[in-house]
């Protein structure tokens, strides 16, 4: 007697699943598009590439310093992580 209500619950179990599984497939296909600037394929950064992120990360505010060749502005994020969100080009 108790089966069919365990195949009711495993049914609405599965629907909670799907219906959540959609909702967090269309939450990220709405995401809006990369807009970060990637690092840059100059002679500067080239070197850069061939580093893992956190090792090329420690050379970043050699330029990238309040009073360097290019400061970053007031509003910027966090400035550790830069290739976090400065991806490397293909």
């Amino acid at each position: 007697m108790t089966e069919p209500k365990a195949k009711n619950r495993t049914l609405l179990y599965n629907i909670l699943f799907l219906l959540v599984c959609g909702g967090i497939f269309l939450f990220l296909w709405e995401a809006p598009p990369e807009t970060t600037a990637k690092l840059p394929r100059d002679a500067k950064h080239l070197k850069f590439y061939d580093m893992k992120k956190k090792e090329a990360e420690q050379y970043c505010q050699e330029c990238h310093r309040p009073d360097g060749e290019v400061p970053l502005s007031k509003e910027h994020p966090p400035k550790y992580r830069c290739l976090f969100c400065h991806k490397k080009q293909q």
